[in-house]
């Protein structure tokens, strides 16, 4: 889990520290802190461009969107993903009933990967059930590489959606359950590939593997709602001229085409943990945070770290209230 995550959480905690010690004070300001960033997000609704003419997804009913700007500061600052060199995403496709900091919240990830014009002519020839046992050998490497960025590490448990292709459409789709070391719960991790002229659009929705029901009963409504624009669809091909992919549509399954590290990590979940902490221990807990406040460098070290991450605007607000809810317990 990124920093950042940390900072949020100390945050929210040193806020009410001159409250009486009462595990439902904390929690009620962790969750005033999170609906205050829920605040300052900018949904959008209806047709949404994607890169330049490159495509366009009609928002479906019961759904909404955050722009590019905002889905890199929930992925990346929120949920404590790392960020790549070349990673750049177009947005994200929200539930509307529910936030993104919310436990129990999920979302599509849009990406775009330039990779070229992927031949699917592999596509009925792939035997799945041979493909996961291969990835399942290959998690040894994934974890040692997970491990070595302080990240839990992971099992392909198995398909929980087997893959499928279509070809008419040129999408393909499939879901894994994913179990985490440090996570009770299995990972559910939906992806959906588009495939046009130039690349790949990418679509990957993660949440807890009891989402699966939820999710699968709105696959279709977003498979539909995303098209290419002129030019740029998988028959806009032009062998001449275009660049054709190394990529094929088992390698697509198999691959990690912009996958995340630690999408999993929801900042929501972690609170949870958090939560649960404090009701057990109690004043022990209290204790041992506001000695940890007493050493100077983690103080700068907070301070510092908040400032690049937080904007100043969510921090008073949500110092406001806090200090609002301090008042009143005591």
């Amino acid at each position: 889990m990124k920093r950042t995550v940390y900072t949020l959480l100390i945050l929210s905690l040193s806020t009410i520290l001159c409250a009486k010690e009462d595990p439902k004070t904390a929690q009620d300001s962790l969750q005033m802190i999170m609906q205050n960033i829920e605040k300052t997000l900018r949904y959008e609704k209806g047709t949404v461009n994607i890169g330049d003419n490159l495509a366009k997804i009609n928002i479906p009913l019961g759904f909404r969107f955050l722009d590019a700007e905002q889905a890199d500061y929930v992925v990346y600052q929120l949920w404590g993903n790392l960020k790549g060199a070349d990673d750049k995403l177009y947005g994200l496709i929200v539930p509307e009933n529910i936030g993104v900091t919310e436990d129990g919240g999920w979302a599509f990830v849009v990406e775009y990967s330039d990779m070229g014009y992927v031949n699917d002519n592999d596509a009925d020839k792939i035997n799945y059930d041979e493909l996961l046992k291969d990835m399942q050998k290959d998690e040894k490497a994934d974890n040692e590489q997970r491990v070595k960025l302080n990240y839990a590490t992971a099992h392909l448990v198995g398909w929980a959606q087997k893959p499928f292709y279509d070809k008419s459409k040129k999408v393909l789709h499939w879901a894994k359950e994913i179990s985490f070391a440090d996570s009770d719960e299995n990972t559910l991790n939906y992806n959906i590939r588009v495939l046009g002229r130039k690349g790949v659009l990418v679509l990957n929705a993660v949440g807890g593997i009891g989402k699966l029901p939820e999710i699968n009963s709105k696959i279709e409504t977003i498979l539909n709602s995303v098209e290419y624009q002129e030019g740029n669809r998988y028959a806009d091909f032009n062998p001449s001229v275009d660049k054709v992919a190394g990529w094929t549509i088992g390698g697509l399954v198999a691959g990690k085409v912009l996958a995340k590290a630690g999408i999993f990590a929801f900042l929501a979940k972690f609170a949870k943990v958090i939560f649960v902490a404090i009701a057990a221990a109690g004043g022990a807990t209290w204790r041992w945070i506001t000695g940890r406040r007493k050493e100077q460098d983690e103080e700068i070290a907070i301070e510092s770290d908040v400032e690049e991450s937080v904007p100043q605007e969510e921090l008073v607000s949500a110092q406001s209230e806090n200090n609002a809810v301090s008042n009143e317990a005591k």
